[in-house]
């Protein structure tokens, strides 16, 4: 029998309670000594409604949380559904970080971006195994990921476009399906994962409002462009989950939609999968502040219980859906939807294993010591190097290491960047700086931030470490580092129901002492008593000794005191002076919200001298060196998910503004009077308006959000190693003249299908260092509708260097009876061309894509002249040697 730990919250810990075989050995529903649920014989919808069956309403309700409680009796262990995985593990501690959604999607490769979803599925298994072997239920140490988003990035200004595969409904389906196979593995019984695609529907943006936001669509546009990814990832990936947005669609709130849970989801692409809310949107259906569509919260959860919501995701709110016994009572629902609805979740668990003997599982022996694997760290390496896109090169690269570089800029060395959001800890984290210096070596490289990324956010925080810190030694003398003492933590009552923390009651002396040289941990176990993920509380005291006179700013959770103070802002620090210091931090996990204390981030605590000219010294480097890297940008920080951040240009999390900061653009301007070539690498999680940096620079690469490797794998590219081979998956536009409100959501005049003013750098645009050009297209002259289309192509690569060309399909459609996009999308190949080879590309349009979605919504074969363009981009920015082009007749 499985030996699954149970497990519940007790005081300051997790207590085991039992093991699964041992509860149904000793526990089990006394009506039947061999219940058909856990008979692995059974087929598994018989076990499920058996197990479901013998629950009670109370139980079944508890199990429609995120945060689902054990059933004891029955042997169903503690299990959380909440767990993230958009471009590695997140929040559980250490995992390979892969790039960003944006920059996966940029890799324009479905084959490479299933590997990198098989290796996240791999160390998803490996950490949770592990976590249950130690008796951990705690959120983000489950099976069921909350990815990936494959909403449409409509619109610039949306801060969280970063999590998805950009502006394209075509690209983002076929990305989603091979990233959902990956998660979800390829075994006939049971699931890896299960993956969940989201948020359904119509949801980009803004995040300021999107609790109380109602985005009108016509049939349509949501047809057209919000729902065909959707689409393909329940009918092409049999996705198995999906969660419903927290906006409105057409004045219904999406988690209670009777139009897209049941109309669309259910009846036309038959999914037969479990629906989750998004986190707090069922608070939204009564919250005067939100949505404020019914008065009672059992209301709420009747509602969107009855649309087809299974499992309600609280956060703040706990749960809407604990109000379903009332609403029962009340006769607002029947218990057999419940039941539809546990049934539907338990499901998903029976897939995943979770009654199941392990041995019987192979995903179950995963061993731990896959996370961070050589092989993992090369392939994040080597998607990181995939995902950037050469906007621009006059030549100048690939560089010659014979060169003396000066690396410029505020995210030259931000971890940040690296990451994007939706992040696990990374391995081993390597910084754009890092890689120069580790390729060239320090003596060929100089640095400097140059500026603040915007006003007081700053990239080049460094680490306190052994260089400042210090304590006295038991001779008087000062010593390097800081004393640290590690105590042990108690759990008190809640006393304060207006912010649902627990208080924790310190030791009255520490059960550690010892002498930390750097302030940036990584705890995945207590210092106290070794346990995973166990609770304690530091206090590091000594002295701090800077090196430089100014104004410090420091970035910790930590709660910092120097000569007595608690620091809340900036302080003035002498250099050589002493500062008696001390750092407190208590890890203490947040039993309301199920959560560990030290799984989503890495300790440390970083500082900043703001005083510092920092554009005066990056010029006079600049000056010196023979070509100026600079490392710019935004960052992960600004742009996001509903973010308290208002500052010019950003609101919330979106964006008002896409051009560079006014810091950044002054730095450039700066060091272009310095003569010395440059080329700048732009990190954001969005289209940049880069306009002056296109006009003046010699190289452009847009790096997006790459992963841990990031470093290593920017450097190999501006050096040759690498040949680019990244494209846009996003329109790069000049500014916002012209567009819509953000909360309108009409595609007129939005992404590459419809837009018609000028932009900067097209959706699918991206250069290399090889010379890939077109020929020899074979197309038929005439097709039958509803046959399928297929093409050949040669392509030719008259350079030294072996290029991955991302090869383009595009379609007109001029003989549409209706509005259709001015050009689509509808294929896409990546190959390897050796250099001074060439490579036969053939690809086959299915009969689906040569269609057309007409006013109503419903989807019509396209018959007339179809014009087709095969090539590295779009027909209108692609030159003619590298794009072909044919007109085919449908009947």
């Amino acid at each position: 029998m499985k030996k699954t730990l149970l497990v519940m919250a007790v005081g300051s810990g997790l207590t085991v309670l039992a093991c699964f075989s041992s509860v149904y050995a000793n526990t089990q529903d006394k009506s039947s000594q061999n219940p058909a649920y856990q008979d692995e014989a059974n087929d598994m919808k018989t076990r499920v409604k058996d197990l479901v069956a013998r629950m009670t309403l109370e139980e079944k309700i508890s199990q429609m949380y995120n945060d689902a409680p054990a059933i004891e009796r029955l042997g169903v262990p503690a299990y959380d559904y909440w767990n993230e995985a958009l471009h590695g593990v997140a929040r559980a501690g250490q995992a390979t970080v892969f790039p960003q959604a944006i920059g996966l999607a940029a890799m324009w490769d479905k084959e490479m971006l299933h590997t990198i979803a098989t290796a996240i599925s791999d160390e998803a298994r490996a950490k949770h195994h592990f976590y249950q072997d130690h008796g951990i239920t705690y959120r983000y140490t489950g099976l069921t990921f909350w990815s990936p988003n494959i909403n449409i990035f409509r619109d610039p200004r949306w801060g969280r476009g970063q999590e998805t595969y950009g502006e394209d409904p075509y690209l983002t389906g076929e990305l989603g399906v091979s990233f959902i196979n990956g998660l979800q593995g390829d075994n006939p019984k049971y699931l890896k994962t299960a993956a969940t695609a989201k948020h359904f529907a119509v949801h980009n943006g803004p995040e300021i409002s999107r609790h109380s936001d109602d985005y009108v669509v016509s049939d349509k546009d949501l047809y057209e462009t919000y729902l065909p990814a959707f689409e393909k990832a329940v009918t092409d990936a049999n996705v198995e989950a999906v969660m419903c947005a927290y906006n409105r669609v057409n004045g219904v709130p999406a988690c209670g939609s009777d139009m897209l849970l049941k109309k669309v989801l259910r009846d036309e692409y038959k999914f037969d999968g479990h629906v989750m809310s998004d986190c707090g949107a069922i608070r939204d259906f009564y919250d005067p502040n939100a949505h404020d569509v019914v008065e009672a919260p059992a209301a709420a959860a009747a509602w969107a219980v009855r649309s087809g919501t299974d499992l309600n995701c609280g956060t703040g709110a706990l749960s809407t859906f604990a109000n379903l016994g009332f609403a029962v009572q009340k006769g607002l629902i029947d218990e057999a939807l419940i039941d539809q609805a546990v049934e539907r979740l338990f499901m998903t668990r029976f897939k995943l294993g979770m009654f199941d003997n392990s041995d019987n599982i192979d995903y179950a022996a995963i061993p731990i010591d896959v996370v961070g694997s050589k092989e993992h760290l090369k392939l994040t390496e080597e998607a990181s190097a995939a995902s950037m896109v050469l906007l621009k090169n006059n030549g100048i690269l690939p560089l010659t290491s014979s060169m003396k570089v000066a690396v410029i800029g505020p995210n030259a060395d931000n971890q940040d960047v690296l990451l994007g959001n939706y992040n696990g800890i990374p391995i081993n984290p390597i910084t754009p700086l890092d890689g120069l210096q580790n390729h060239l070596g320090k003596s060929k490289v100089t640095y400097s931030p140059g500026s603040a990324i915007i006003d007081n956010i700053y990239g080049h925080a460094e680490l306190l470490d052994s260089q400042v810190l210090f304590h006295k030694s038991e001779n008087g003398t000062l010593a390097k580092g800081l004393k640290g003492k590690y105590f042990t933590l108690k759990r008190k009552v809640v006393d304060d129901y207006t912010n649902l923390a627990f208080p924790v009651q310190w030791a009255d002396a520490p059960s550690v002492t010892r002498i930390d040289q750097t302030m940036d941990f990584y705890f995945d176990r207590s210092p106290v008593d070794n346990s995973v993920l166990g609770n304690f509380g530091v206090i590091w005291e000594g002295v701090i000794k800077p090196k430089e006179s100014g104004e410090y700013q420091f970035d910790s959770p930590a709660e910092i005191s120097i000569d007595g103070n608690v620091i809340s802002d900036s302080v003035s620090l002498e250099a050589g002076e002493t500062y008696p210091v001390k750092i407190k931090m208590a890890f203490a996990d947040n039993t309301v919200s199920n959560t560990s204390a030290i799984t989503r981030q890495q300790f440390s605590v970083r500082w900043v001298n703001t005083s510092a000219d920092f554009q005066r010294e990056a010029v006079r480097q600049a000056s010196e060196a023979d070509v100026v890297v600079v490392v710019a940008g935004i960052t992960p920080r600004i742009e996001g998910e509903e973010m308290p951040v208002k500052l010019d240009g950003f609101n919330y999390g979106d964006r008002t503004d896409i051009d560079l900061p006014d810091e950044q653009k002054s730095l450039l301007k700066a060091l272009k009077k310095t003569g010395k070539p440059m080329v700048l690498v732009n990190f954001s999680g969005s289209a940049m308006a880069l306009n002056w940096s296109d006009e003046n620079l010699d190289a452009i690469v847009q790096a997006f959000y790459p992963g841990e490797a990031t470093g290593t794998a920017l450097t190999k590219l501006l050096y040759g190693e690498y040949n680019p081979s990244g494209r846009l998956p996003v329109t790069f536009y000049r500014n916002l003249d012209g567009f819509a409100d953000f909360d309108d959501y009409a595609m007129d005049n939005r992404t590459y299908r419809y837009f018609d003013g000028e932009v900067l750098y097209p959706f699918g645009h991206g250069l290399d260092y090889s010379d890939v050009t077109y020929s020899k297209l074979a197309a038929p002259e005439t097709l039958k509708a509803g046959d399928d289309l297929s093409l050949n192509v040669t392509l030719n690569n008259r350079s030294k260097y072996n290029a991955n060309q991302v090869t383009q399909v595009y379609v007109r459609m001029p003989d549409a009876p209706i509005e259709v996009p001015q050009v689509e999308l509808k294929g896409f190949s990546k190959d390897s061309v050796s250099a001074n080879g060439s490579q036969s590309v053939a690809l086959t349009l299915p009969a689906q894509a040569l269609t057309y979605i007409d006013n109503e919504g419903r989807k019509q074969p396209y018959t007339g002249k179809l014009e087709v363009y095969v090539g590295d981009g779009q027909p209108a920015f692609t030159k003619d040697n590298k794009i072909q082009h044919a007109v085919v007749t449908i009947n």
